[in-house]
């Protein structure tokens, strides 16, 4: 499976995404370090409109919550569903391959 490394602090081991350089509640020394790659939809779109030619509509952009820390959010793609069965809370994982642009992509759970 392909690795979705996120920013962690060495000192508090608070997660913090986007990159920030230090960790914004204690000022350690951050490290990118691999998630689990487990989460749920916290929020989402579908579009319909073909921007890109190479991208078949519609597709869903989300923000998904990583399980590692409240609050932890990756903008990403969900892939391997109907985008109408999309909902807010979907557990979803993550997929060995990236969309294009590089967007990590999550498929509903099996769990």
């Amino acid at each position: 499976m392909s690795q979705l490394l996120i920013e962690n602090c060495a000192a508090c081991a608070r997660w913090v995404h986007p990159a920030a350089g230090d960790c914004p509640g204690c000022g350690g020394r951050l490290i990118a370090r691999p998630v689990s790659g487990h989460g749920t939809v916290f929020t989402y779109t579908v579009n319909y409109h073909p921007y890109n030619p190479d991208i078949v509509t519609p597709y869903v952009i989300a923000i998904v919550e990583l399980d590692e820390q409240n609050g932890l959010r990756v903008a990403a793609n969900i892939i391997d569903c109907e985008p109408d069965s999309v909902t807010c809370g979907m557990p979803v994982d993550l997929l060995p391959q990236r969309g294009s642009g590089g967007a990590p992509l999550f498929a509903p759970a099996v769990r």
